[in-house]
Order: structure tokens, then sequence, then C-alpha cells
């Protein structure tokens, strides 16, 4: 078992291409890779249940299965669990997965009833930069979701810690924020992915100012897929409660959410602020 340590940042219509023209990134040069991954569940979601996400991804000619688990963190930044291997093309591993911790406290029922769920096709570029004493892989993803004929944009940055300290990861997003319509990201694709089958985006109530951030985040994530007016009133509704606990930078991005024009990089930046005073 390894252990990811990245932070997800969503990023506006503009924003890959501001990410491109960055200086940090510009003249560096950067490796592209087609990927095409299917998640796998069982009908009744017990995988997403147990918050784990099990995929197979083929990248050229080469198939890798891996399978995540929940783990610590918020506001864009995430620190989990991560088992990877390479598996016989497009083929399931399912003694591989028994001898695993995770699944193995499942139980045998849950691995003779996965199957696939969803699919997720897009183009990775990437970099790796050494910044602030760490070295930090740069992935930026477009790309879509896609299940039963439906479908949601992919377009996010992935910074993936390879070695150093972790507070570089916010100091390197806070740099790319200056000139890119970009935000903290909560929801995963595999969350995303089973949030378009199920036709359902589940939120934590928010009882802590952590909570309450996350609980913003997922909103707006799920406003972004949905287009429904509920979830960007939940988002607003959340960092107005969150402001009324000592937070200004959340009722400044409450502010901005009434406008159509909401994600930029000055949003971005006050909820990089807010996300890392809040981090667990």
């Amino acid at each position: 078992m390894s252990q990811e340590i990245e932070m997800k940042l969503a990023l506006g219509r503009e924003g890959p291409e501001q990410l491109c023209r960055h200086p940090l990134l510009q003249d560096r040069p950067g490796a592209t890779q087609r990927l095409a991954n299917t998640y796998f569940d069982t009908p009744g979601g017990e995988l997403e249940a147990a918050r784990m996400a099990l995929r197979l991804r083929r990248c050229d000619d080469a198939w890798v299965q891996t399978l995540k688990t929940s783990g610590e963190g918020g506001g864009g930044m995430s620190r989990r669990g991560e088992w990877e291997w390479p598996v016989s093309e497009g083929v399931l591993d399912r003694a591989g997965l028994a001898a695993l911790p995770p699944m193995a406290a499942l139980g045998t029922e849950v691995l003779e009833r996965l199957e696939a769920r969803f699919s997720t096709d897009f183009e990775r570029r990437l970099w790796q930069l050494e910044h602030g004493g760490a070295t930090i892989e740069v992935a930026l993803d477009q790309g879509e979701i896609r299940n039963a004929g439906r479908a949601v944009p992919i377009r996010e940055l992935e910074l993936e810690l390879k070695a150093g300290d972790p507070a570089a990861l916010w100091d390197l997003a806070m740099a790319l924020a200056e000139t890119i319509s970009l935000r903290p990201a909560d929801a995963s694709k595999a969350a995303r992915g089973g949030a378009l089958l199920s036709g359902h985006w589940s939120l934590p109530e928010g009882t802590d100012d952590d909570e309450r951030l996350h609980r913003a985040l997922l909103a707006l994530d799920a406003f972004e897929d949905t287009g429904e007016d509920r979830w960007m009133a939940t988002a607003r509704e959340t960092l107005r409660d969150l402001a009324l606990h000592g937070h200004r930078e959340a009722g400044r991005l409450a502010e901005r959410l009434a406008r159509p024009d909401w994600m930029n990089a000055e949003f971005g930046r006050t909820a990089l602020q807010l996300a890392q005073r809040l981090a667990p």
C-alpha cells in the first residue's frame, strides 16, 4: 500500500489554457496520456458506502487496477490509502482484491457481486515541479464521466506530492491561483460518477467549521455537474453560516456566488486561504 497525498482543484472554462500559459509551466516539457477508466461497485453501491473506489485503467497498452480508500482531508486536500498493480487486459483481478484488508473486511460476497458501473475518459497532461523544497506532480485532466448516455465534463487539476512537505501543495496552489480560475474541489471522479449513476448527491450536515466548508465545496461540485440552482443555494447558505462562525472569507465567497461570473482567480484564492486555515 502507498499513501496518496494530493490536492484536487476544479478549473473554470478558461482554466486549462491559463494553466498552460502559467510561468511555472509554460516553458517546461510535459507528457500527455490518454486514460480510459472503468469503475466497479456492487449494484447496491457497497464500495461507495464504504468510501472506497475501484477502477481498471488503460494507459496506452497497459492495464492497471487501483483501489483507493477514504482518508483525511478537506478543502481539496486529501491523504488516503492506495493499492495499485498491473493486470491482464481489461480483466478485474478479484483474487488480488481479496488479499487487501479493506476488501477482506467487506466479505467475499461483495467481491462476487462487483460489476462495471460507469466510465471516465480523459486526456492528462503531466508536469513535474520542484517547488517549496518538494517534488510535485501537476496533472491537468480534461474529458468526460459517462454513464448510460449521460455525461459530465472533467476539467480539473491534481497536485500530487511525490516527496517533501505537504505544505508545498498549498503554496503551489496559491501561486497558480494568482492568474488561473480554479477552486478547491472535494468530489473525486469516482464520487461524481456514482452521483451521475444514482442521480443523487449526498452532502454532510456540517457541524464543525471544516465540515461546513466540505459541504459547501461538495454543493458547488454538484451544481457544476447538474446545473441545479438548489445546490448553489446550499453552497451560499453554508458559506454564510460559516461566516457567522468568524470566517469572513466565507462571507466574501457567498457574495461572489450571487454573480454569474463567480468562478475566477479571486474566488479561488479566497477559497484556498479559507481551506488551508480549516484543513484538519
